[in-house]
């Protein structure tokens, strides 16, 4: 046993006198890419990936505009989280079972922020009482202020935070093909 014991001290000291010097990490700045403009990225990343992407210029028309969509007149199962907009039938708070979500027909809810690069939405379960809500609904509607978009992921991570929510995730586009390969395939 004093065999092993010496030989392990000896490599173990060998190792502590080999010391590596130290690397100046690499400047991280400026990586990805950058669009003269994000928003018409985002809109034709969007589009490509079988979403859609409504605009509106101020905040009171918001309501309009989703009122507006074939998805909400269509619905009849709504959840909406937007804490100035009264365009839902569902409380989440009230739902004790996120199982009793199946029959969702919509949700609207809050983005923080979304990337032009791949058009992403950055979404957490900070308010949201049941993050299920977010797959689960048929149609999904992400609300998120223009002057919260990035351009490339590198800018998306160092804004994640995780403070007040426990769970986080980047939603792009429908849960069809475009998933993984970012191709939307139709069907005839």
């Amino acid at each position: 046993m004093t065999n092993n014991s010496e030989n392990r001290n000896a490599i173990l000291g060998a190792i502590r006198r080999h010391t590596i010097p130290p690397v100046k990490q690499p400047e991280l700045a400026n990586l990805g890419l950058h669009y003269d403009d994000p928003i018409a990225q985002f809109h034709q990343v969007l589009e490509h990936i079988g979403g859609t992407m409504v605009r509106v210029t101020d905040r009171s028309q918001l309501a309009v505009a989703i009122c507006e969509l074939e998805v909400y007149k269509h619905a009849k199962n709504i959840a909406c989280c937007l804490t100035d907009t009264l365009l839902g039938n569902v409380d989440l708070d009230q739902v004790n079972d996120p199982r009793d979500l199946n029959t969702l027909d919509l949700a609207i809810l809050p983005g923080e922020f979304a990337v032009a690069e791949n058009a992403a939405v950055w979404v957490t379960d900070q308010d949201i009482k049941h993050r299920v809500v977010y797959v689960i609904a048929e149609h999904l509607v992400l609300v998120v202020d223009a002057n919260q978009l990035v351009h490339n992921m590198h800018d998306a991570y160092d804004r994640l935070q995780f403070d007040h929510a426990s769970y986080g995730s980047f939603i792009a586009g429908p849960s069809k093909t475009a998933d993984i390969a970012g191709q939307l395939v139709k069907g005839a």
